[in-house]
């Protein structure tokens, strides 16, 4: 047999082996494995703890949501209605709504300006910190800072000491704010807070003008003793305004004591068939002058502008104005946080089409509306959408802010949560819907921002 036939013949006898890639050895697949063993190893505690704080917590507050306080009936949609028919529940949605609108726009537009201006100025570094400053204190702090701010007595409260210096800059205040006079002096009240003589004055008879109810160390500082009225002096009608109040008593009515102050600033009006033909102004004794060829027969009057009410300025806390006040406050913090974030991408503009701008013509505010602006379009969305997600979860800065007259007036959800989850009067039932539609209104933003993040990875 020749050798080829041979060699055909082994080959067809011989027994064919097949082996089995399962059963041979792979040592990439099986590092593979452990890898994904040893990840799952390290997410498991991760996992575990997302589940059991949120997902769990989540998951429970829908449900208890749609039982009544105790827990043990099932009320279906009620709570949630509840947040729609309920005044104080009303009153904390709108003004989520005011928050929501509000404040990550104003802090937003606040924190544009103050990266942009920062960079034309030399000392911008320090602004930046100044600014940025309020982000280290805590929101309990913030709000016992603000508490203050607001305080309604100008002694006090910084923004109503500005307001009153302000106010009194351009309007006067009144010296003798509740001044009046006794049933025994010759003053009658006349309406509309002024005073008049009982009868009218002559040439040649001293006018005396006596008022109690200010305190002696609310007297004007120029006040001098006051001097006994002396007889007129050819062609003008004399007197003394004084506080005829003694310190210790023993002071006589309609009698000018030694002890006694001048009404110093008061003025003096006469009167004369409803018309002013004549007018004064007591000197620090409280001597005043008024010509006898007009004041003759006339009547005097103490108009109402000497016993004005001294402004004290707004009240930031009542009804109407704690929710804009308590919204300025979380501005002063988070300005500083969006003007960080708007400078950084600020930094990255491309300097070239600022100046190729500026080179065609474009003046300062065009280049900052149709290029600035444009190109900072998504920090911006970044900055906006991360306050809104925060000022929908705000409550410590109403909470310390807000005095307990007005607190309802400021309620927002979260503050709401709380109030309806703990105390005596707590409605699980009610502050587990309010923590489930809290939930929905943070969903939408967060998928927005969601998006809009892959959207610039995918770049």
């Amino acid at each position: 047999m020749p050798r080829t036939d041979r060699a055909t013949d082994a080959i067809r006898t011989a027994p064919i082996s097949i082996s089995n890639p399962r059963n041979s050895s792979n040592p990439r697949g099986r590092h593979r494995n452990r890898s994904r063993t040893v990840a799952a190893g390290f997410l498991l505690p991760a996992l575990l703890l997302l589940g059991a704080l949120v997902v769990y917590p989540i998951g429970y507050s829908v449900q208890r949501s749609l039982f009544d306080r105790s827990g043990s009936s099932f009320v279906g949609l009620d709570n949630y209605l509840a947040l729609v028919t309920d005044d104080s529940l009303r009153t904390a949605v709108r003004n989520n709504l005011i928050w929501l609108v509000l404040a990550p726009a104003v802090a937003t537009a606040l924190g544009l300006v103050f990266a942009v201006l920062t960079e034309r100025v030399r000392w911008g570094t320090a602004f930046k910190l100044v600014v940025f400053m309020p982000m280290a204190i805590s929101m309990l702090a913030a709000g016992i800072i603000f508490r203050l701010v607001y305080e309604q007595d100008p002694d006090r409260g910084v923004a109503n000491a500005v307001w009153v210096g302000v106010h009194d800059t351009f309007a006067e205040s009144s010296g003798f704010p509740r001044a009046r006079p006794l049933p025994v002096h010759p003053l009658k009240a006349a309406g509309d807070g002024a005073y008049v003589t009982k009868e009218a004055v002559r040439a040649g008879e001293p006018v005396r003008l006596p008022l109690v109810g200010v305190a002696p160390g609310g007297m004007p500082k120029e006040a001098r003793p006051a001097r006994e009225p002396t007889p007129p002096a050819a062609g003008a009608i004399t007197g003394t305004a004084w506080l005829d109040f003694t310190r210790g008593g023993g002071g006589k009515p309609n009698a000018v004591d030694p002890a006694e102050l001048g009404l110093a600033g008061l003025r003096i009006e006469a009167l004369r068939d409803g018309k002013v033909v004549a007018t004064a102004t007591a000197a620090a004794d409280g001597s005043f002058a008024l010509p006898a060829d007009r004041a003759d027969g006339a009547v005097l009057r103490l108009p109402a502008s000497n016993f004005r009410e001294q402004y004290n300025g707004v009240e930031w806390l009542g009804p109407s104005l704690v929710t804009p006040a308590v919204i300025g406050a979380y501005v002063w913090m988070w300005a500083g946080f969006a003007m960080v974030l708007i400078g950084a991408g600020l930094a990255a503009v491309p300097r070239e089409l600022l100046e190729a701008a500026r080179v065609d013509g474009a003046n300062e505010w065009q280049v900052f509306r149709r290029i600035t602006v444009p190109l900072l379009a998504p920090v911006l969305a970044v900055v906006l959408v991360t306050l809104m997600i925060n000022v929908l979860k705000v409550f410590d800065l109403v909470f310390v802010i807000a005095p307990g007259s007005a607190q309802d007036d400021a309620n927002v959800l979260a503050l709401q949560l709380y109030r309806s989850s703990f105390g005596t009067d707590a409605d699980l039932g009610v502050g587990s819907a309010i923590a489930v539609v809290l939930l929905l209104l943070v969903l939408p933003v967060m998928a927005v921002n969601i998006r809009r993040i892959r959207r610039e990875t995918r770049r």
